[in-house]
């Protein structure tokens, strides 16, 4: 089977001018998998495809995926390490190739297994992080999570060469979806990044996902490729931006508005990939053509829009000179990106507004200010000072809940936040 590495691939898509467009879609049953990836290959945009598993899986409970299988029980993903591997073949069989590479989405802490089972496969393009896969999705300890993804990035590294150039892209811009102030989520992303190239990996994606102020999202996703090309150094890298992960619309109109508000954002800000969300996101899991139509919607609304010009980077914003002091706050604590993360989180240096894990401090609250703009309601520990402290305030129950609700109530009413 003659493949193209994924960074390569999508590398060569944004040289000519193209926004790569993903789905998020996974199903257990592998004729239904394999249709998916079929009306994915054939969707008029340039995509990649995507294998999401499903959650026994994630979890390491193949024993229940199995079981569940045998029962003809539907599950919300593809079991990968329970099909068959000729199964998974045959689902990949003449649509996995050169002109199609295809991602494994999982969300697991611990993904060892699973990154076994797609290396036998033949598939080398997976994403997580030990942060962004532990905190928000599940209460295994952030040293176990640190430990097997060193283990996972480290499996990934062996099967460069003859071609292959696996790839792995951070969650880190996607903590808890949204109300996370976007110098965490470009900081977290940067120092997954660093992690899996200390580990061996030469081709990463970093990740950001869309919030609730466009000028500030602008100024994420330039501080996050302002920080990656300070720091990563020659290896090959993309950003990826996620279509709005909070409360969506429940209007089929505001919902595709979102989206293609997302796809604009993407094109404009410089990102390479844009993981699509359906309209059908507030009501049900999305089908096959619902995800086929939101990949078709973003590609339209990305041809509108015009990518930023070639020249040295912006002058500093808030964005980039909170996430820089962050970043390398936690790069002096270790050499070992991995235990400065773990040093970090058990100091508050890094902290993850609204996240219940037991690793997190819990200090750090945000809120959305009058002009849309994510601020901090209180920064707890973190090594900040100036604006984040000066615009701090009580952040209060109602003030969430609204916060909450907010990009969804302005899309629906057919304004924008």
């Amino acid at each position: 089977m003659t493949q193209v590495p994924f960074g390569e691939f999508v590398a060569g898509a944004r040289a000519r001018g193209t926004l790569v467009v993903q789905p998020r879609m996974g199903f257990s049953d592998p004729g239904r998998m394999r249709r998916g990836l079929a009306r994915t290959r054939a969707a008029d945009a340039v995509t990649v495809g995507t294998l999401t598993l499903d959650s026994y899986t994630r979890v390491r409970d193949l024993e229940a995926a199995r079981r569940a299988l045998a029962e003809g029980v539907t599950l919300n993903g593809y079991p990968i390490c329970t099909h068959p591997p000729e199964t998974t073949r045959g689902v990949l069989d003449g649509i996995h190739d050169a002109s199609f590479p295809v991602q494994v989405r999982h969300g697991s802490p611990r993904p060892e297994h699973i990154v076994a089972a797609l290396l036998g496969l033949g598939l080398d393009a997976t994403e997580g992080g030990p942060v962004s896969y532990c905190l928000p999705y599940s209460r295994t300890p952030l040293a176990d999570a640190v430990a097997s993804w060193r283990t996972a990035c480290e499996m990934l590294a062996e099967h460069t060469g003859d071609g292959r150039v696996p790839h792995l892209e951070s969650f880190g811009g996607c903590m808890l979806g949204q109300l996370c102030p976007p110098a965490v989520l470009v900081a977290v992303s940067v120092l997954e990044g660093l992690f899996f190239a200390r580990h061996g990996l030469r081709s990463v994606s970093l990740s950001y996902a869309q919030q609730t102020s466009p000028q500030q999202d602008l100024e994420a996703v330039a501080a996050l490729q302002r920080l990656a090309g300070e720091l990563l150094g020659p290896i090959d890298w993309h950003v990826v931006l996620y279509a709005y992960m909070g409360v969506y619309p429940l209007s089929r109109g505001g919902a595709l508005h979102l989206l293609e508000a997302a796809a604009r954002l993407a094109v404009t800000s410089g990102a390479s990939r844009l993981i699509v969300k359906t309209a059908a996101e507030a009501h049900r899991i999305p089908t096959v053509a619902d995800n086929v139509e939101a990949l078709e919607v973003a590609a339209r609304a990305a041809a509108t829009a015009t990518a930023p010009p070639p020249g040295p980077p912006a002058a500093d914003s808030e964005v980039y000179a909170e996430a820089r002091t962050l970043v390398h706050a936690v790069l002096d604590l270790h050499d070992d990106v991995g235990t400065a993360l773990l040093t970090a989180f058990r100091r508050g240096l890094l902290d993850i507004p609204y996240c219940l894990h037991p690793d997190n401090a819990g200090r750090a609250r945000s809120f959305i200010d009058h002009d849309g703009r994510l601020r901090w309601g209180d920064t707890g520990a973190l090594p900040l000072g100036g604006a984040a402290v000066s615009a701090a305030r009580k952040v209060t129950s109602a003030d969430l809940l609204a916060a909450l609700s907010r990009v969804q109530r302005a899309y629906d009413s057919g304004g924008t936040p």
